[in-house]
């Protein structure tokens, strides 16, 4: 059954397991809040996020928020990171904060070393870069999440050229449901399996239908794989 919400934020919510997408518009922002009880995380945190987060959640919640997903490095899914941590140092977050990202984002390498570089002498919480390989389990507090490879290209300067980016999707799992968060893809058999059965599925859809890419999907391809779970959002559909 697809969720048939308006405008952002799209929300859902089951058994104190919920999830907020404020924004999620192609080259603009993507930004994704799940809370798990009275956990927070936060997945693709592009730009606008730490207003939203702000808005939704407040300073003190900000600061308890342990870990952050990112699908890939693309600019509209990492854009809020510098801003998230810089606020964090300036409010006197304590506890750690987990960055899990994929292998070979260069992105969030480079937007950490940055920010250790200008302020090492005064984060007063410590973080930790988690490179993200292969398909195994995790857990962070009262989560599980289980990352899967996904097909996400990218054009290279001359125009025509493309290069897969190192891109994932998750599942996160809190008790008996699941949330399956597919990133930006193209159609691929990994997130169909993932998303098959989950109690929501949030698949973009970012693509035209008369040209399918092996960059994004078409609104006609997600709702195939969006429709074998039991809810589902589309997202990253242009304006």
């Amino acid at each position: 059954m697809q969720l048939l919400n308006q405008k952002y934020p799209l929300t859902w919510n089951k058994k104190n397991f919920s999830i907020k997408i404020f924004c999620s518009i192609p080259n603009v922002a993507t930004g994704i809040l799940i809370k798990a009880e009275n956990s927070y995380f936060v997945v693709d945190p592009g730009d606008g996020i730490l207003r939203d987060l702000n808005k939704e959640i407040g300073t003190k919640n900000i600061l308890s928020i342990s870990d952050i997903f990112i699908t890939h490095g693309h600019h509209d899914h990492v854009g809020g990171v510098w801003s998230l941590l810089t606020y964090m140092r300036v409010m006197h977050k304590k506890t750690p904060l987990s960055i899990h990202f994929p292998f070979g984002c260069v992105e969030i390498e480079s937007i950490y070393h940055a920010f250790h570089e200008v302020y090492r002498r005064s984060i007063p919480y410590k973080i930790n870069l988690k490179v993200v390989k292969g398909s195994k389990n995790y857990k962070s507090k009262n989560i599980i999440f289980k990352p899967f490879p996904v097909i996400h290209k990218e054009f290279l300067q001359d125009g025509i050229t493309t290069r897969q980016v190192p891109a994932l999707g998750y599942n996160f799992i809190f008790g008996k449901s699941k949330i399956c968060y597919g990133g930006d893809t193209a159609y691929c058999k990994e997130l169909a399996d993932n998303a098959k059965n989950s109690d929501l599925a949030i698949i973009e859809a970012g693509h035209d239908e008369d040209t399918p890419d092996e960059m994004h999907m078409t609104i006609n391809e997600a709702k195939v794989i969006g429709e074998s779970a039991k809810e589902y959002f589309l997202v990253h559909i242009p304006e």
